[in-house]
């Protein structure tokens, strides 16, 4: 795909939603941190019904440290996995007190360095709480960005360095949000809904499905 053909693609996707966001519900970098440690293989709706619940009782380190393991299990039992992300985030509280003031830290070493929290957490954080023009790729942007050619990639860390490379720069900050949204619920695994992409003739998936 040559460079014209990515300029207009997010161009039509600023267009369309001017200031993208994370589907998430926080307030805080610490709350985002949170739900983004919960999110993983699971949905952003089932995390925010537990958040919605949580946060006004715990969310910062120190309240869910108070709060303790047993008690946050309790408000995070509907989510996938919620008992190793429970440990992961009493121990990310912990590690947060103590190295880091009670704050997010705002590089990518050392957020890599808290429990749960891998490249991908890491590069939301960055970009959603602090800013930072990083690409966060999920399943959703691996899929469009192989899928339309947009930047083609064997695993999402050379998916991430492509885009980090061809996206332009005025388009950094916000393209991990239009990606992952137009991976949701346009651009999506099973058929694709072609006939309602407004980046379809640009695109250059062999297989497009019209219906």
């Amino acid at each position: 795909m040559n460079a014209a053909k990515r300029g207009e693609i997010f161009t039509r996707l600023r267009a369309a939603n001017p200031h993208p966001t994370t589907e998430l519900e926080y307030k805080t970098p610490f709350e985002l941190l949170v739900a983004v440690v919960l999110s993983a293989q699971a949905t952003d709706k089932s995390v925010n019904l537990a958040t919605r619940e949580l946060f006004p009782v715990a969310n910062t380190p120190q309240t869910i440290l108070d709060l303790g393991e047993d008690e946050l299990r309790s408000y995070v039992q509907r989510i996938g996995l919620y008992q190793t992300k429970s440990k992961h985030i009493i121990q990310t509280c912990r590690l947060l007190l103590e190295h880091h003031q009670g704050e997010v830290p705002q590089t990518r070493e050392a957020l890599e360095a808290l429990p749960g929290v891998g490249r991908k957490t890491a590069n939301v954080i960055l970009n959603t709480a602090f800013g930072q023009p990083t690409i966060a790729v999920d399943t959703h942007i691996f899929r469009v960005s192989n899928r339309t050619r947009l930047a083609p990639g064997k695993d999402v860390v050379e998916v991430e360095h492509k885009l980090i490379k061809v996206v332009p720069n005025e388009f950094k900050l916000d393209a991990h949000h239009w990606l992952i949204l137009h991976g949701r619920y346009t651009c999506v695994a099973r058929k694709p809904k072609c006939g309602q992409c407004l980046i379809a003739d640009l695109c250059e998936f062999k297989e497009k499905v019209f219906v």
